[in-house]
């Protein structure tokens, strides 16, 4: 198969979509002509000029008219050319500028729609892809699924392919690994202390000082058991003012954007993703899990779907730091076994989150498209 996939994203930042479509061409370039379409200051198209037979092509997705237009003659000139059997878009905007391309082409490719955030469908945009820019549907969740399913692109064949990780890739590190890995990244300030981590990102969205309020809430004593540590994009002032407020500077790090997120998971003891919108089902917990750290999720979108709460992690109403403090003070408490808890979230992860199922899955749906 000739595969081209497409982004709008242009930051630096890897981000949820563009690890998807690294993971899938990464994986799939052995097999099949894999190419992307992304923005040139994307992280992504970095990626792809790094990975040998993966073609990269500079491509914005402006929604503006004017640009527009520009973008829309470079990508109709780049499928005509390549002829592509699948186009796999990720987001609105590549989606739309893929449509139209693919409108005035006699011999256009199969479009292929993922649905990676929980962002409400417009009925009226959605209305109009599903019928004249989009032949399947993958839903990175069952939370996913349920939504497009009421959606008009039902109309289309829902896949539901959860996300995979590369449980090769991230793995548990051994106690001295895992010591040595505390003192680089957070000094002294966690010495004998539970790091509570997250690679989920710093949006406000995000939720992640609702684990600094939940700190808050706790006896001093049992606070200063706690550290926490964040690693992303850069806090936003009125958070960081807040943390300033509640006296808990010194139990946080952040250690900004890593190029390589595991020697930071391996130093850390809990993981937490405390999304209360956008989020669907969550690489970075994902990733936490296979690093073999249990993980609190709120209890939106599709986070729950990784959690066996109890064994492997826990599940907590979203933007609630009190139901969060009573389970700070529970761990506090030792009353959840949290390497026991890590080893199950890295069974867990072996079992049913690998990279290879992900993939098959996926590859399954485009040759089941081409088949019909």
């Amino acid at each position: 198969m000739k595969i081209l996939y497409t982004n709008f994203h242009a930051g630096p930042g890897l981000g949820g979509h563009n690890t998807y479509i690294a993971s899938l061409a990464q994986a799939l370039r052995a097999r099949h002509q894999i190419a992307v379409a992304v923005p040139a200051s994307s992280s992504l198209f970095a990626a792809a000029q790094d990975m040998p037979g993966v073609q990269a092509h500079a491509q914005d997705y402006p929604t503006r008219f004017g640009p527009m237009l520009a973008a829309l003659a470079s990508m109709s000139r780049l499928l005509r050319e390549q002829q592509y059997d699948i186009v796999h878009v990720n987001g609105s905007s590549d989606h739309r500028l893929v449509a139209l391309a693919c409108l005035l082409m006699k011999r256009p490719p199969k479009i292929v729609f993922t649905k990676h955030n929980d962002i409400p469908v417009k009925p009226v945009g959605a209305a109009l892809r599903s019928r004249l820019g989009t032949d399947h549907v993958i839903a990175v969740c069952e939370h996913v699924a349920r939504r497009i399913g009421d959606s008009p692109y039902r109309r289309n064949g829902i896949s539901t392919i959860l996300n995979g990780v590369d449980v090769d890739f991230y793995r548990p590190a051994d106690e001295e690994q895992k010591a040595a890995l505390r003192l680089e990244y957070f000094g002294h300030k966690a010495h004998g202390k539970i790091v509570l981590g997250s690679n989920a990102g710093t949006d406000d969205y995000k939720g992640w000082i609702d684990i600094v309020r939940a700190l808050a809430k706790l006896p001093r004593p049992m606070a200063d058991r706690f550290h926490v540590a964040l690693a992303g994009g850069a806090l936003g002032n009125a958070q960081m003012a807040e943390v300033d407020a509640l006296g808990l500077a010194g139990h946080l790090s952040y250690v900004g954007q890593l190029p390589d997120v595991r020697p930071f998971l391996n130093a850390i003891d809990v993981g937490f993703v405390l999304s209360y919108r956008v989020e669907t089902i969550s690489f970075a917990c994902r990733e936490m899990m296979a690093s073999g750290k249990p993980v609190i999720v709120t209890r939106y979108a599709g986070l729950p779907e990784n959690i066996d709460p109890g064994r492997d992690g826990w599940v907590v109403p979203p933007q609630d730091p009190a139901s969060l403090s009573e389970l700070l003070k529970a761990i506090a408490d030792g009353t959840h076994d949290i390497a026991a808890m890590g080893r199950a979230a890295r069974e867990k992860s072996v079992g049913q989150f690998g990279l290879d199922k992900f993939v098959s899955a996926t590859e399954h749906a485009y040759q089941a498209l081409l088949a019909s």
